[in-house]
């Protein structure tokens, strides 16, 4: 079999990779909405991996690694590497988490960091509010995580959370000493949510990144005694291109709150020096930025050996990226906590899919499926309606 074409097209605000074989085995990668802007990447690396045969998915992945780079330019690397695994399966008639090493878990476990309702406000009775209503949605949430701190938007609505001048224009540029005022109120709205939860659900906080290493330390020990999940992204994190190990180890010893990172970081090597020093506690990659479901599979393998848990990113990965945390959760060893669920959006993505539907999750869990690669396959006519006049042959056989 060999690889005889390879198109990128937008839709819903997705990347979406389609591969082709000589064998009429096509392959399917999504990337994270809103972006767009990563078509050209995609494309730069058509010619690299047209002719080799798609089901030695390491020999391609070889030609082509080395030239990703931290969120979010890991992204086409890891939607090629899924679509690579999506014609291996198909090819031979088996899920994608047969070829990972079989499943050692039926349901894999998600939490909730995407299934949203308008927050009201930013004090301590909203984030209560809020809280009730996630805990309450269908899918039953055993683990939800909000975003608090420069993660949640403070920035903007309170103009003394920090000492520094505030910056609203740009993926998270802020930085610097929370203010005492700014703390006080971290810690209330953290209060707020606990008392609605009690034990029922867990809490996870997205916390940064922009919080200086003496706050981040702060932070963690004034949770202390509320089991929180994890507090994620303090220091470093999204959008952040590089890892900063150094900064965690200042905090991650000194606190019994589990501290959290690794959404941006792309490939193995760059997760090498977290684990080994367990600089943090909980990693948590995402498979449409790490560079892809074998290289995932390596740290989180990795991770255990050294007593690390792992919580996968994914909120914006969208129907196929859910598919591919599926057909890996199911082969992670035991230190696999839960994946954060991605969804279809815009909704209309569950009727130009088959395969996976808007209510998959129950109990805060989905049923590992046996369909051969990803599991997930397009209406052709119906996606068809959603492509852009530039994207109108991605179909074409």
């Amino acid at each position: 079999m060999k690889i005889t074409d390879m198109k990128c097209a937008i839709i819903g605000g997705s990347p979406v990779v389609r591969i082709t074989t000589d064998e009429g085995i096509d392959g399917l990668g999504q990337g994270e909405t809103a972006k767009p802007y990563l078509k050209p990447m995609v494309m730069f690396y058509r010619d690299m991996i047209i002719g080799k045969d798609p089901t030695d998915v390491e020999r391609v992945m070889l030609g082509i690694r080395r030239m990703g780079a931290f969120k979010p330019w890991g992204t086409a690397v890891s939607m090629i590497e899924m679509a690579l695994w999506d014609i291996a399966g198909k090819a031979l008639g088996a899920p994608v988490y047969k070829l990972l090493g079989g499943k050692v878990r039926d349901r894999v476990q998600v939490y909730n960091g995407n299934v949203r309702f308008k927050m009201n406000g930013n004090e301590p009775e909203h984030f209560a509010e809020n809280m009730q209503k996630m805990m309450d949605a269908p899918q039953g949430f055993t683990i939800i995580k909000q975003a608090i701190g420069f993660h949640g938007g403070w920035v903007r609505s309170m103009d003394d959370f920090f000492y520094g001048n505030p910056v609203t224009t740009q993926r998270h540029p802020n930085r610097g000493t929370i203010t005492r005022k700014g703390f006080n109120r971290l810690i209330a709205c953290i209060e707020a949510m606990t008392d609605v939860m009690g034990d029922k659900v867990g809490l996870a906080l997205d916390c940064g990144p922009g919080m200086t290493v003496p706050d981040a330390l702060k932070l963690a020990k004034a949770v202390e005694g509320m089991n929180i999940m994890w507090l994620e992204d303090m220091v470093t994190g999204d959008y952040t291109p590089y890892v900063l190990a150094d900064l965690y180890k200042q905090i991650t010893p000194y606190t019994t709150t589990p501290i959290h990172t690794g959404e941006q970081i792309y490939l193995r090597q760059n997760f090498v020096e977290l684990i080994e020093t367990s600089a943090v506690n909980v990693l948590g990659p995402d498979p449409a930025d790490v560079g892809g479901l074998a290289e995932m599979k390596f740290i989180a393998e990795y991770a255990d050996l050294h007593g690390l848990l792992f919580a996968p990113h994914g909120t914006f990965d969208g129907v196929i990226g859910l598919a591919a945390h599926v057909q890996l959760a199911a082969t992670l060893p035991d230190n696999y906590i839960a994946f954060e669920l991605p969804r279809g959006n815009p909704e209309w993505w569950y009727d130009i899919t088959e395969g996976i539907s808007a209510d998959i999750v129950k109990d805060s869990h989905i049923e590992v499926w046996d369909r051969p690669g990803l599991g997930v396959t397009f209406i052709e006519d119906e996606a068809k309606k959603y492509l852009s006049e530039e994207d109108a042959s991605f179909f074409d056989k």
